[in-house]
C-alpha cells in the first residue's frame, strides 16, 4: 500500500481516505492547508488504485479486504487519535474501519459519503453509475479521468489533472479495483457486506465524539446522505455541519481548499480531552 506521511510526525493525524476511482491526487489541494495547520496527514492508495499494487483479479477486491488492508496500515503506523476524512470509499472503508477500532479515532469528517447496509434504495444517481459499471465491466476498462471529470458541478478537468488521474492505470487490465468497488455497495439486506455494515452502525449510533458531516450541493448520489449522521451520530449533535456549494460528487477536487478549511475549524473546535 502506497500512502502520503506529510507534517510533523508527532502531531495529530488526519487520515485521508479518498473513494472510487481517484486516488490520494484527489487531496492534493487540502494537504498543504492542513499540514500548514499542525496535523500530520496520512493519505493511502487504496489497493487497486494510485501508486498501491494492483492485483488483476476482480474477486480479489472484496470489501473485507480493503478494511482489512487500511486495518493493517493503522497497526503497521500505531496510528492513534486519528481525525478520518472520508468521501465515497474512503467513508464506507473508513467507518468500517473505525467500529472496529474505535479507540484509534477522536473525530470524524464525512463529505459525500456513507455507510450504507442494504435496507435502503440509494437512489437513482447511485444505480445509474452501478449500471454504468457494468457495461465498463464487459468492455475491460474504464476511462478514469472521464469518471472524475463527469461527476463534477458542470466544470471541465484540465487535460493534465485529467490525465493524472488516469496515470497510475497504464490500461485495462490494471482496474480491477475500480471496476470492482461500485458492485461491492450493499445494495440488499443478503449483501456479503451487509451484516458488518449493521454492526459498524451500532458503534455510529454510540459514538460520542465530535462527527461532522460537509456534504456538496450538486452531487446526485450523495445528496441529503448527511441527514442519517446528523440524526443518528451523537457525537454529531451540535457540530457545525455545512454544505459546501458549488462543487460535484469530488468535492476535494473542486473545493478542497474551502473543504480543508473546514477541517481544520473542525479539529481547532474540538480538542481532544
Amino acid at each position: 500500500m502506497h500512502y502520503l506521511d506529510e507534517g510533523d510526525p508527532n502531531a495529530q493525524v488526519v487520515l485521508m481516505m479518498h473513494g472510487e476511482p481517484t486516488w490520494c491526487f484527489l487531496y492534493r489541494k487540502m494537504i498543504s492547508p492542513v499540514v500548514a495547520a499542525g496535523y500530520r496527514v496520512i493519505a493511502p492508495d487504496l489497493i487497486g488504485f494510485g501508486r498501491s499494487d494492483k492485483p488483476v483479479a476482480i474477486k480479489t477486491h472484496s470489501y473485507a479486504f480493503h478494511v482489512q488492508a487500511i486495518n493493517g496500515l493503522l497497526e503497521n503506523l500505531n496510528l492513534r487519535q486519528i481525525t478520518l476524512v472520508g468521501q465515497d470509499w474512503g467513508s464506507l472503508i473508513g467507518l468500517r474501519v473505525l467500529a472496529e477500532n474505535p479507540q484509534r479515532f477522536a473525530r470524524v469528517l464525512i463529505a459525500n459519503g456513507g455507510l450504507p447496509n442494504g435496507d435502503s434504495a440509494l437512489g437513482e444517481g447511485f444505480q445509474a453509475w452501478r449500471n454504468s459499471v457494468i457495461r465498463m465491466r464487459e468492455r475491460g476498462d474504464m476511462d478514469i479521468g472521464r469518471v472524475v471529470g463527469g461527476a463534477l458541478d458542470g466544470k471541465q478537468l484540465d487535460a493534465e489533472v485529467k490525465s493524472a488521474y488516469e496515470a497510475p492505470f497504464p490500461d485495462g487490465s490494471y482496474k480491477a479495483g475500480p471496476l470492482a468497488l461500485p458492485l461491492l455497495v450493499p445494495v440488499t439486506p443478503d449483501d456479503p457486506a451487509a451484516a458488518a455494515n449493521k454492526e459498524a452502525w451500532k458503534v455510529l449510533m454510540q459514538w460520542q465524539k465530535p462527527f461532522i458531516t460537509a456534504f456538496s450541493d450538486g452531487d446526485p448520489v450523495t445528496r441529503g446522505g448527511e441527514r442519517i449522521f446528523q440524526r443518528l451520530v451523537p457525537g454529531a449533535v451540535g457540530q457545525n455541519h455545512t454544505i459546501i456549494t458549488e462543487a460535484g460528487h469530488f468535492l476535494q477536487e473542486e473545493k478542497g481548499v474551502e473543504l480543508a478549511a473546514v477541517l481544520n475549524a473542525f479539529i481547532a473546535a474540538n480538542p481532544v480531552a
